[in-house]
């Protein structure tokens, strides 16, 4: 027999991404609208731990779909990672009379998702769980595009642009690092777009003479006189990559570290309604108890994954993507 949904939770976790309060607003108020109660969960698993909550209703989501960040706020919490920390989050669930927890995040929050779902089976308590798929990174395995990927491509871009203005005009080369712990989707968005002379990301070992230094040559020869080398901050370490530029052809390179500015911002359209499909989404599901799932983007479609499964997918980096920047930097230098 199906459990009534009477009440969810909501809540953001990890790394902050645009878009995340477009996706708040559309579980609220696709929960309204059934007729479902929504509570707000502040600072991720830590405030299901503390009790920081708020309820939710369709006003007090209201004018946040154009706003960067999270109105919930984010944090990660090692506490919860423990059964005593399970527990006590538990306890604020059973408190509230919650059905269900959308979370937003990345594979660490569903996880964490998961966990606490297990759990409260064990006790006898049914809790589902969704998840929505944010991080700037691009890279969950289970989902081909997530929330705040565009947003955070755009920012970088309109950085890069602005600094080839000065870059062209002192003729220097430029090293710029963007976010990418273990993904280079974001390096490699970013450096086709601004016509980038390289770029490095962890997918691809680096070797310095192929992949810097010959292509700094050709683009010289070529008459290029500035060029702009894009580093995703698993590939290298910026500062050393310019001292060894320096090294080899003599230029004196200037290193930008964009760092979080990248996760700030209005998001961008597409991570807007992504978010809002999504959000859609996840209530949907629940409400038809199709609990314990990820909504996940599958070739340009929204997807309702099983979120066991979704945790062991992975998916494979495109180097075919790499080859068009190859092409088009080869000869020319980029730019």
């Amino acid at each position: 027999m199906e459990q009534q949904v009477k009440r969810i939770g909501v809540l953001t976790s990890g790394g902050d991404a645009p878009g995340m309060n477009a996706a708040i607003r559309a579980v609220v108020r696709s929960a309204v609208g059934r007729g479902i109660g929504c509570v707000g969960i502040r600072r991720g698993w830590n405030g299901l731990i503390g009790s920081d909550f708020v309820p939710m209703d369709t006003s007090s989501v209201s004018h946040i779909i154009e706003k960067g960040g999270t109105l919930l706020y984010t944090a990660r919490s090692e506490e919860f990672r423990t059964i005593a920390g399970q527990d006590k989050a538990l306890a604020t669930c059973k408190l509230l009379g919650l059905d269900a927890i959308v979370a937003i995040g990345g594979d660490g929050t569903f996880r964490g998702a998961l966990d606490l779902s297990r759990r409260a089976a064990e006790t006898g308590y049914h809790l589902q769980v969704a998840g929505i798929p944010a991080t700037i990174d691009n890279d969950i395995g289970c989902s081909h595009y997530t929330i705040g990927f565009d947003t955070a491509c755009n920012t970088a871009i309109e950085c890069i642009d602005k600094l080839r203005d000065t870059m062209q005009s002192h003729e220097r080369c430029s090293v710029v690092e963007v976010m990418g712990r273990h993904a280079g989707y974001l390096a490699l968005s970013v450096g086709i777009s601004v016509g980038a002379t390289a770029v490095l990301i962890p997918e691809r070992k680096l070797e310095f003479e192929r992949d810097i230094v010959e292509k700094i040559r050709r683009a010289r020869l070529a008459g290029t006189t500035h060029y702009m080398v894009v580093v995703a901050e698993g590939a290298g370490n910026a500062m050393e990559i310019s001292h060894q530029i320096h090294e080899a052809v003599g230029i004196d390179p200037r290193v930008t570290v964009l760092g979080h500015i990248q996760r700030g911002g209005s998001p961008s359209a597409k991570d807007r309604e992504t978010a809002s499909q999504m959000g859609y989404r996840a209530v949907r599901a629940i409400a038809e108890n199709f609990g314990n799932c990820v909504i996940a983007t599958q070739e340009g479609r929204l997807a309702v994954l099983n979120m066991e499964d979704a945790l062991k997918m992975t998916k494979e980096f495109g180097m075919e993507r790499y080859q068009i920047l190859e092409a088009l930097t080869n000869n020319w230098g980029g730019i």
